[in-house]
């Protein structure tokens, strides 16, 4: 199949109704408004359903109907927009309904601004809501990625009936790249028959909710989702190694976009025969810890390198227990590192190796 040059948000709009999504329900914001903006054009073309919400909290809500009655559903927004989703999130998981929530980051906090930024992190991995619940969160490195992510997120998702997170910076959302888009067997809009809302044809009555009145049903639900996202952590870890074949004297850690600007200054400070490798987490929960720490084992020192402040590190510091230096590297606010930026900091961190 030819390659199609798109615009990262609207890849990742066409993505979904690959997957077999053709419902929508979103608030515009930017930096990823191109997405409604394209499926509210493309869904009814496919027979799909576009509805603009009134805010992103009433999203957060209808894609809690439609998930109900076993629709496959998408949302997306960008980091204001997502804070506001949270408590819709918490329900969403302790429901157990396969979502897609897409957050293409801006700087913050607060209303920040409009320029990409990879500030959301802990909240996507850590602290998206209130309760005990995991997201599965994916992070792609390119427009192409974010398609297959996209793809992937539904069907993680429905495996698991678990909320999916795809967090991409602003850069993701708005460069032009070639894609394609793989052939998907899309089935039936899901194997709902056991849980989903059906107006009880025929069948007995069920809930979707997440209200449990008696403490006991509350904590053996906590524990159902905590083996749960065990299951996902021992099967969905994706990450890529990249230039770490022997030893190198720095390992870069860093995800999405600003993994690919490290690559860059590899390839650069690989021509001057400085031995630098990449380990970059594909999902960044589960966070592929043990990988983690075993390509740290081969470097005498590690560099985090972010577009935030620091938020990323202290998944490499839980990988690395304490046996390995780490130095951070960052910029936020929409401050991207430049391929220099990045030189700049392994030849520190190089420094302090001795060499």
């Amino acid at each position: 199949m030819a390659k199609v040059l798109m615009k990262g948000n609207e890849a990742i709009g066409e993505a979904a109704i690959r997957a077999g999504c053709i419902h929508f329900f979103g608030y515009p914001i930017t930096p990823q408004s191109e997405v409604p903006e394209y499926l509210a054009k493309r869904l009814p073309e496919v027979g799909g359903v576009f509805v603009q919400a009134e805010s992103e909290v009433a999203a957060s809500n209808m894609i809690y109907g439609a998930a109900g009655v076993g629709m496959r559903v998408l949302t997306t927004s960008s980091s204001p927009g997502i804070s506001l989703m949270a408590e819709g999130v918490s329900y969403l998981a302790g429901a157990e309904l396969p979502v897609v929530i897409v957050n293409i980051m801006r700087g913050g906090p607060g209303l920040g601004g409009i320029l990409p930024s990879q500030g959301d992190y802990l909240q996507a991995t850590k602290g998206m809501a209130h309760g005990d619940f995991d997201l599965i969160v994916l992070a792609p490195s390119s427009v192409q990625e974010a398609v297959d992510l996209t793809i992937r997120a539904f069907q993680l998702a429905e495996k698991y009936r678990n909320p999916v997170m795809v967090v991409g910076d602003g850069m993701i959302g708005q460069m032009m790249e070639p894609v394609d888009f793989p052939e998907v067997e899309v089935g039936p809009p899901l194997a709902a028959d056991d849980w989903a809302l059906t107006g009880c044809e025929g069948r007995s009555p069920r809930d979707v909710n997440s209200l449990f009145l008696d403490a006991n049903d509350l904590h053996n639900h906590n524990v159902k989702l905590k083996d749960k996202f065990a299951v996902i952590t021992e099967n969905e870890q994706e990450w890529e190694l990249y230039s770490c074949e022997g030893e190198y004297d720095v390992l870069v850690t860093s995800f999405g976009m600003m993994a690919r600007i490290c690559k860059t200054a590899i390839d650069v400070l690989a021509e001057e025969g400085i031995k630098v490798g990449l380990f970059r987490p594909i999902t960044i929960k589960p966070y592929p810890y043990d990988a983690c720490r075993e390509a740290a084992q081969k470097a005498k020192r590690l560099l985090c390198v972010e577009m935030n402040m620091g938020q990323m590190i202290q998944d490499v510091q839980l990988a690395t227990r304490g046996a390995k230096e780490i130095d951070f590297f960052g910029k936020a606010g929409g401050v991207i590192p430049s391929v220099e930026d990045v030189i700049q900091s392994v030849r520190e961190t190089l420094a302090k190796t001795g060499k």
